[in-house]
């Protein structure tokens, strides 16, 4: 937030009704207004017509997955993808000029909307120790300074390397083989804040941390079960796919504690009928649960199914299936006849019939896909929620089947991809002995730092150095003032970027900014133009090719900018050819070729339309675990049990937003308009409270004794369950604590976190 907020600098808070309709003709209004406002014209058409194409570029957005066959040629992309690429593809301009007229404090002074708004950076910028503005540096300069730092330090251990998920496969490679040749594994990047207990729980009950369906299984599933996601607005493409399974009879089942507005209609702009109809409605049931009691609901229902099964022995659960592929069925049932059913319900706030006719749904199902995102990630209990889910899929036999299956939906368009390149805090044995045998060096093996770790031991003093691959590192991360204090204690941080960020204006003694090529871009190289590749949600690595001139002539290519500093640093050291490395990147991929699983013919392969899948053993009934076989699980009921004057918070997007990049102030299919600082409760709770619509409060959450703070935050009445209430992030992140993650990923709470509101007088 900016350095001083007092009550003026509120904007003029604007509420109007919910929308229960998403996309339509309105998100194509606002996606030629983002386009008109930030774009020269003929750029605009140029991107558009190369956006999630085969041959064209990956949209930076989300990571949800392209169709394999036919894209429609001028419209394969939503509302926010189009304002993902008004974004980088901005005619705005970040100049060297531009610091010059903002100091670090009038960069401060500044929200995070307005940082961003400043445009492209145009030069590699340097923050010298004691100064107030940042100035431009070269190129050598600024890796000699990186070189220096690094070398400089006691162990390779004091620096951290962060990674966006918005990096290129082959800039991840490059990123992972740089700091494992400095000699340290730490390597956090954005999963850990988001996905990571998606990672712990699948790769535990099904042997691989990914989801195990196709696009194809999305449109021919009998039942969808969409929980603590809000496709809407944070992937809007995917209500393109609850509409086809719609449209082929699937039924779906929405859970969330908001009633968010894809639970009810979707129109799809791309279809004239559709539009003149009124769009599609999606979900058959809505259950309204409280935060973070979706395992109390989960098991509740696979009670349910189970009391049925045993009525009827083989016409719920798929007996078959159970008994060839998986183990820990008879610990699983013991568990639910040890619950209490009742008091779940009671805990979750779904009324039992409710319940029963969601366990009717699924019990009538033969392939069901459960969807999910960071509303079931970031909560202590998170691993346990994951993994009932997959319980409930195990015992409908919907692993390994077409039409059914775990989707977990990504955020960043290639954070999955980052993570299956070797962007990992823990080097496993068997990636390690490819990167000793084709690089020929010893690579670390000890556990680096994750996202929480680096925090804690930037703040501690044990590390001095931070760098980040992308990303806004402050904004994205929990413990907002902590987190703070740890980045200005390093001795150099550095950001490679593309716009000004919040992470810019809290920096270590000395910092460096250095602005790089988008994915919109033409990336021209000594041997000729050069492209990349991406992951998406479900496993389809493709080619990623810009299209436009770069912003500055001063801008470099995240792997030429890695290799500048892996020279810098190295020198002599090195075992890698750098510069061959960067002259051509299919020398990325053929290494990569060499030392990750799946990758093979990897440079014939990416060059076919629409790329490859990448191996997934669940989706062929293969599980790598220890016994062969899927996973039940058992896990410990936890409830969230608040104290007198204490809420449940959760952190989401607003509909302008994307991860921590603001489009616009408003939100308006929740019909928040022009404000971001507010806090949406129950309108019972309001009166309970002493509040009305817009009046001012103060929140604060403490956990160990300690009490954080976020000021000047407005009222908004919405339908929430009591208890709970929903702000905005990254507003409201200095609430969350860096003390409390998920128990076996590390993730913050960034999704349940206990606080009291506390009226302004």
């Amino acid at each position: 937030m900016p350095n001083e907020l007092t009550p003026e600098r509120l904007s003029d808070l604007r509420l109007q009704e919910r929308s229960e309709n998403t996309a339509g003709l309105t998100a194509l209004r606002y996606s030629a207004i983002h386009v008109n406002e930030y774009m020269h014209y003929g750029d605009g058409l140029k991107t558009l017509a190369k956006l999630n194409q085969k041959g064209g570029f990956d949209c930076p957005g989300c990571a949800w997955p392209d169709p394999d066959g036919h894209r429609t040629p001028m419209a394969e992309y939503c509302e926010n993808g189009v304002k993902a690429i008004a974004e980088e593809a901005t005619k705005r301009r970040a100049t060297p000029e531009f610091f010059a007229e903002h100091s670090i404090d009038a960069l401060g002074e500044l929200t995070d909307y307005e940082l961003g708004k400043s445009g492209r950076i145009t030069h590699p910028m340097h923050l010298r120790p004691g100064a107030q503005h940042y100035t431009p540096i070269s190129w050598e300069d600024a890796f000699q300074i990186i070189g220096r730092h690094l070398n400089a330090l006691s162990s390779p251990d004091e620096a951290i390397f962060y990674t966006s998920g918005r990096a290129s496969n082959e800039a991840a490679f490059l990123y992972q083989l740089f700091v494992r040749q400095y000699g340290t594994n730490n390597l956090p990047d954005c999963s850990n804040m988001c996905h990571e207990s998606t990672g712990t729980a699948l790769s535990e009950s099904l042997g691989l941390g990914k989801g195990s369906v196709t696009l194809q299984d999305i449109h021919d599933a009998d039942l969808i079960i969409c929980v603590g996601q809000n496709p809407g607005t944070n992937h809007p493409r995917m209500l393109t796919a609850l509409e086809k399974c719609k449209e082929n009879g699937g039924k779906i089942i929405g859970i969330n504690p908001l009633p968010e507005a894809f639970l009810h209609k979707f129109t799809n702009p791309q279809r004239p009928l559709k539009i003149a109809t009124g769009g599609t409605a999606i979900s058959d049931l809505f259950l309204q649960v409280k935060i973070n009691e979706d395992l109390a609901l989960i098991r509740a229902i696979c009670k349910m199914l189970l009391d049925r099964e045993r009525a009827t022995p083989g016409s719920v659960f798929d007996r078959e299936f159970i008994e060839e592929y998986t183990a820990g069925y008879d610990a699983w049932t013991t568990m639910l006849d040890a619950t209490d059913a009742a008091q779940c319900l009671r805990k979750s706030g779904i009324n039992a019939e409710e319940a029963g006719r969601a366990a009717e749904l699924i019990a009538t199902s033969e392939r069901i896909v459960i969807c999910y995102a960071m509303g079931l990630t970031q909560h202590e209990n998170s691993v346990d929620v994951i993994k009932e889910m997959v319980n409930l899929l195990l015992c409908k036999g919907s692993i390994g089947k077409q039409g059914a299956g775990i989707c977990p939906v990504r955020g960043h368009s290639n954070v999955q991809g980052d993570r299956t390149v070797g962007v990992w805090e823990i080097l496993k044995p068997a990636f390690a002995e490819s990167l000793r045998k084709e690089f020929n060096f010893e690579p670390p093996m000890e556990k680096g730092h994750d996202t929480v770790d680096s925090i804690k031991a930037m703040t501690e003093g044990r590390a001095r150095v931070f760098f980040a691959l992308g990303g806004n590192f402050l904004s994205a991360t929990p413990d907002t003032v902590y987190t703070a204090e740890g980045l200005r204690q390093c001795s150099l941080t550095v950001h490679i970027s593309t716009k000004p960020n919040r992470s810019h204006v809290v920096h270590g003694k000395e910092a460096l900014i250095l602005p790089c090529l988008g994915r919109t871009e033409v990336d021209q190289q000594e041997e000729g133009e050069q492209f990349v590749s991406c992951e998406n949600s479900m496993g389809v690595v493709q080619m990623s090719k810009g299209v436009l001139n770069p912003a500055s002539e001063q801008l470099r290519s995240e792997c030429a900018i890695i290799a500048g500093v892996a020279r810098a640093t190295l020198g002599d050291r090195s075992t890698v050819n750098w510069e061959r490395m960067i002259a051509n990147y299919d020398h990325i991929r053929d290494a990569i070729e060499a030392t990750v699983p799946g990758f093979e013919r990897y440079n014939e392969r990416v060059r076919e339309p629409g790329g490859f899948y990448l191996p997934n053993g669940p989706r062929n009934r293969q599980f790598d675990t220890a016994d062969g076989k899927a996973q039940f699980n058992v896990s410990t009921m936890q409830h969230q049990d608040l104290a007198a004057g204490e809420y449940l918070m959760m952190t989401v997007r607003s509909h302008d937003q994307y991860n921590t990049t603001i489009y616009g102030m408003d939100d308006r299919y929740r019909g928040i308009l022009q404000e971001r600082r507010v806090v949406m409760m129950n309108a019972d709770d309001m009166a309970e409270a002493g509040l009305k619509a817009t009046d001012l409060v103060d929140l604060s959450s403490e956990y160990d004794g300690e009490v954080r703070e976020a000021p000047l935050f407005q009222v908004v009445p919405y339908p929430i369950p009591r208890g709970n209430v929903a702000t905005y992030f990254p507003e409201a992140n200095p609430l969350v604590p860096i003390t409390r993650t998920a128990r076996g990923s590390n993730t913050p709470i960034s999704k349940s976190v206990r606080i009291r509101i506390t009226p302004r007088k």
